[in-house]
């Protein structure tokens, strides 16, 4: 069902947050049947000591809420804590086969794992197996395979601790295949930023955001996929601060708030309007936008000097700090008004308008998320976006920066400990010494290539220490009849999920601790640590007794691998460690003596340690030694063309999700219910292509590469999106994106823009 207002399009009446937050997490909350014991879990979430979200990736503060977690952060907690449980018995009782029908939601909602698992090919079904039994055939198969044809994947929630061992087991075993979830979603800010600043990462920090005087949004839902951001957010507009949302879709987090934890708002107290301007731009039009700004930046600079003598630019820090700027202004006189406005569907004005507030703040703060990285030219997007900032010298100084806001708990986290399939970015030369070993110096696979290797059957292995892989993926269909021609396949995970039931010729599902539960080992409770999208890291203790008596911590299933795959070594001690995660930490602080000196130590620092960011104190680590102003090759993201009868497909999140995990058929704040089987289109698009309000359609990719791909069943909705673009769900829609279809320099997929065409 979906609620629509007078102008026809489906939209939720309410703020962010408030009333129907609470409502999202006590449906939740009776869904999953869990104790009141889940109500302390929570109170202990995202504070000093207590354990850290497994949801996004968003700060936390020194100073916590009473209640430090949004709707999605509650949601994943409950979903983990679960009191449903998925046996032995269960998988006795249905067949792989038949299970691969299923919904995801409902695979999920069997509960927790239970006992490690083995796929019998004969009877088609997950049997019970001992720990003992599944890694001494895990080594066996490893052994037995050239290690340059395994895959070694890692979802972003694994701690700091298993990632630092799950990529030196890789790398011991001879091979750097080590895809993330960073290169589904921001790899493109990894290699984009990098290139133009030196910094992988963003360059803010949380008091950044107490002292900024505008903040530019482009491409991010903070009320579905970062709703504790919403706080500094409201409290920056409260003191003056003006918001300016560049984003094909009107979400009501940057519109909207209602703060759940302040009782005056909560009850007779107005919402907080977040946005100052909202402009909806056309998906992938952002490079033009910004070059709108940048002009109308350079015309009013122009305009002062010669009425006042004074510089609105940052001239001292443009000479001293970048390359190319000059180069750059010629670009942006070049550009023509007529083509910006046509690319990014956005009017003169409006670009001027959003214009003024960057040049009338003193200290501004660009934001961006996947809708910015997943575009076929996202990095040429970050690197506009880079222009505007260091035009007026807003990168490397208080209140200013750039800052990505990242998905999973921890994906930016795995990769400053050595998730990386590129040996360039981590010291092996320290690797080596420390363990005695030569590591390998070739380059491995990111998740395209990976991909790639399965479809033509040069890679043998997969390893997949948590996520959904197999659902995350681009050209599901495809991928998962090329899946089961690999020889081993490993899953650790809490949860079933559709990943699991795609299997190579041997395969186990191994189940693991969550993060809220009580990790026990040899020395003690252990504690692990992740970073946070503003590099800050950050220590999680989990007090819960763990869902089952026969599970493992992820650590443990790492070593109990490694072992069985890999020859003596003195110097590589798993038991040791595994006893002891600190000394994991010690062997990280080794390897990284700049960003994690006295680690234990400050493992609990309230608002956890800064790490460091070079760019942040405006060291650039290019090739240049300077920021780097960059010239866009055109002025959209899009790798295809416009057409006739062509649209940009948006793949979205619901209210109801965190990335593949499926909550309900809940996406609230869009006013969409009991389903997600949804084709979104503007009422004049509807229109326009000759179709109505409920019919049943099919997409189709519009890619001209010969190849088929279709998705059926999908209900035509009015939706209040720019012209030439429709929006439906991820992961639902990944059959339509082509492997090839991704960021020229990072290869992430491009899925918000992807070419498809409506069947009637």
């Amino acid at each position: 069902m979906a609620k629509k207002e007078s102008d026809e399009t489906v939209h939720y009446d309410g703020p962010s947050g408030g009333w129907g937050s609470l409502r999202g997490i006590s449906r939740i909350f009776g869904k999953e049947w869990d104790s009141p014991a889940a109500l302390e879990t929570l109170r202990r979430q995202n504070k000093p000591g207590g354990f850290m979200c497994v949801s996004c990736a968003w700060a936390k503060p020194a100073k916590p809420h009473a209640f430090e977690f949004c709707e999605n952060g509650a949601k994943a907690t409950l979903w983990e804590q679960t009191s449903h449980r998925c046996t032995p018995d269960f998988f006795a009782r249905h067949t792989v086969s038949e299970l691969r029908e299923w919904k995801d939601h409902d695979l999920e909602q069997q509960g927790r794992l239970t006992h490690p698992l083995r796929y019998d090919p004969d009877t088609d079904r997950y049997v019970e197996t001992s720990w003992e039994d599944a890694f001494a055939a895990i080594g066996r198969e490893l052994k037995a395979i050239d290690p340059k044809s395994a895959i070694f994947y890692a979802s972003g929630r694994a701690s700091l601790e298993t990632s630092y061992l799950y990529a030196l087991f890789a790398r011991l075993y001879g091979h750097n295949n080590l895809p993330d979830s960073s290169n589904m979603c921001h790899e493109t800010t990894s290699v984009g930023l990098k290139k133009v600043i030196g910094s992988p990462v963003g360059t803010c920090v949380l008091s950044d955001f107490d002292q900024c005087d505008a903040i530019f949004f482009f491409g991010q839902n903070t009320g579905s996929n970062s709703p504790r951001f919403l706080h500094p957010l409201q409290r920056a507009v409260e003191r003056g601060c003006k918001i300016v949302t560049f984003n094909p879709v009107r979400e009501k987090g940057l519109i909207e708030f209602v703060n759940p934890q302040d009782p005056a708002q909560m009850t007779v107290g107005k919402p907080t309007e977040i946005s100052c301007q909202y402009h909806q731009v056309r998906p992938g039009g952002d490079i033009a936008a910004i070059m709108g700004m940048c002009k109308h930046v350079l015309a009013r600079e122009n305009r002062q000097w010669e009425e006042q003598r004074h510089h609105l630019l940052d001239v001292d820090f443009l000479k001293q700090h970048t390359k190319d700027f000059e180069n750059f202004v010629q670009s942006v006189r070049t550009a023509g008004w007529e083509e910006i406005e046509r690319e990014s569907g956005l009017s003169r004005a409006d670009l001027e308008a959003a214009a003024d507030v960057y040049c009338d703040a003193r200290a501004v703060i660009g934001i961006y998320g996947m809708g910015v990285t997943q575009h076929v030219h996202g990095s040429q997007t970050i690197g506009m976006l880079v222009n505007l900032l260091l035009m007026r010298g807003n990168i490397g100084r208080e209140g200013a920066g750039i800052s990505p806001v990242r998905g999973h708990s921890n994906v930016q986290g795995q990769r400053t400990v050595g998730i990386s399939e590129k040996p360039e970015l981590v010291p092996l030369d320290h690797l080596a010494e420390q363990f005695g070993f030569d590591p390998p110096r070739d380059k491995g696979m990111n998740t395209v290539e990976a991909c790639e290797g399965i479809l033509d059957g040069t890679v043998q292995a997969f390893v997949g220490l948590g996520g959904n892989f197999v659902r995350a993926i681009p050209e599901r269909e495809k991928m998962e009849r090329a899946w089961t021609g690999m020889r081993l396949t490993v899953q650790i995970a809490t949860k079933l999920n559709r990943s699991h039931l795609i299997n190579g010729k041997v395969a186990y599902l191994l189940p693991c601790l969550g993060r809220s539960e009580e990790d026990m080992q040899e020395s003690g409770p252990q504690a692990v640590t992740m970073e946070d999208s503003l590099s800050c890291i950050h220590g999680s203790l989990g007090k819960r007794k763990p869902a089952s008596e026969h599970l493992l911590s992820e650590l443990a299933i790492v070593a109990g691998m490694a072992k069985a795959t890999l020859p003596q070594n003195p110097k590589v001690r798993w038991d040791e460690w595994i006893g002891d995660y600190a000394k994991v930490r010690d062997l990280i602080e080794q390897t990284y003596p700049d960003r994690f000196s006295d680690f234990n130590a400050r493992v609990f620092t309230p608002g956890g340690f800064y790490r460091g960011n070079k760019a942040r104190d405006r060291i650039w680590s290019t090739e240049s030694g300077k920021a780097e102003f960059t010239i866009p090759e055109k002025l959209n993201a899009v790798g295809a063309e416009d057409a006739v009868g062509r649209y940009r497909l948006i793949t979205m999140r619901s209210n109801d999700q965190f990335n593949t995990t499926i909550y309900g058929n809940s996406d609230r704040m869009r006013g969409i219910e009991g389903t997600r089987d949804v084709l979104l289109m503007s009422p004049a698009e509807i229109a326009a292509a000759g179709l109505r309000e409920g019919q049943v359609v099919s997409l189709v990719s519009d890619a001209e590469d010969g190849e088929h791909r279709q998705v059926d069943g999908l209900t035509v909705t009015p939706f209040d999106l720019p012209r030439g673009c429709v929006g439906a769900y991820y992961p639902e829609m990944n059959p339509l994106i082509p492997l090839w279809y991704h960021d020229q320099l990072s290869k992430t997929p491009a899925a918000k823009a992807v070419p498809v065409r409506i069947l009637a």
